[in-house]
């Protein structure tokens, strides 16, 4: 079935064609979640939240732009949804002035399961604005607005998720697991 015949039977209400669909987007959505989300149950509860987001309104996608940006974005803000419930961002720490050094950025270098291991271990404000910055394109400036922080929060949080990043693959490498 093509993706739009599949939206289409989605429209209609068609069980299997909804079915189908989940069996389609799920598993990468799934890693949208937990990329913001720390535990499994967790996630698969913002997964189900989103994908039934997805079906209540996929009368709204008007076939502009891709059908899995659509889907990852209601994903993405079901995420950030869950997380304002839990915690606090205005709570966190404005830091200036940081220097960071450029070059190979880390993210480049890890597999994807890595990236969900050392991304796991980040207070929830890094991880957040991590992921929107680095993962999902956003600007700081987006991210303020949907996070309700500064800019500047945003800037700091993203320099010291990298440096935290960076502490965390240093430590991986000095103490690799053994197999």
């Amino acid at each position: 079935m093509t993706e739009a015949e599949l939206i289409e039977q989605c429209r209609q209400d068609n069980r299997k064609a909804q079915q189908l669909l989940y069996e389609r987007y799920a598993p990468k959505m799934f890693g949208v979640c937990k990329r913001y989300i720390r535990t499994r149950e967790d996630a698969e509860d913002v997964l189900v939240e989103g994908l039934f987001k997805v079906f209540d309104n996929i009368h709204k996608f008007k076939g502009q732009g891709s059908f899995e940006g659509w889907i990852r974005r209601i994903v993405v803000n079901q995420s950030l949804m869950f997380l304002r419930k839990k915690h606090n961002f205005k709570l966190t720490v404005e830091v200036s002035n940081i220097e960071v050094k450029t070059g190979v950025s880390i993210e480049d270098e890890l597999a994807e399961q890595d990236i969900l291991n050392l991304l796991s271990k980040l207070p929830t404000g890094y991880r957040t604005v991590f992921n929107l910055y680095v993962i999902e394109g956003y600007k700081h400036r987006e991210i303020a607005e949907i996070m309700g922080i500064s800019i500047n929060t945003s800037k700091s949080q993203l320099i010291l998720a990298k440096k935290r990043l960076k502490r965390l693959i240093q430590l991986n490498d000095q103490y690799p697991e053994t197999a």
